[in-house]
């Protein structure tokens, strides 16, 4: 896609600073990043969320997470992937986070509304979703 701002940083119109970059990925630091060794991994495949995107376009992408997180140094990380502006997807181009957790104040900071689960519609949730795989 042409607009697309990490389209255009995988064809080398805008400059990165890259970690990793192979035939279906390309990983950089981030250039707003939440801490030190925040790095972006994403499929030079263009879609905007992960189901957009082949299998296997996608085959490599964790692999090369987790090799950023392991050259990162970083104890404590979080690994991130949103899709849809509801789910706080700003780039529509599907990209990894891997955010170095090294104290309270810097990384990620969330929250986790967990909710009271109601064991019988869990298990209709189950059973439906199941037979959709």
């Amino acid at each position: 896609m042409a607009a697309c701002i990490f389209c255009k940083i995988i064809k080398g119109d805008i400059p990165c600073f890259k970690l990793f970059e192979s035939d279906k990925v390309l990983a950089f630091l981030d250039i707003q990043p939440l801490s030190k060794g925040h790095a972006l991994v994403i499929p030079k495949h263009h879609g905007v969320k992960i189901t957009d995107i082949p299998d296997d376009a996608l085959t490599e992408l964790l692999p090369v997470v987790k090799k950023i997180a392991a050259v990162s140094g970083a104890e404590n990380y979080n690994i991130l992937q949103n899709n849809g502006r509801l789910a706080h997807q700003e780039v529509d181009h599907v990209h990894f986070h891997m955010i170095p957790k090294p104290n309270q104040t810097e990384g990620l900071g969330i929250g986790w509304p967990a909710t009271p689960t109601d064991m019988d519609a869990l298990k209709k949730l189950h059973a439906d979703l199941k037979a959709k795989m």
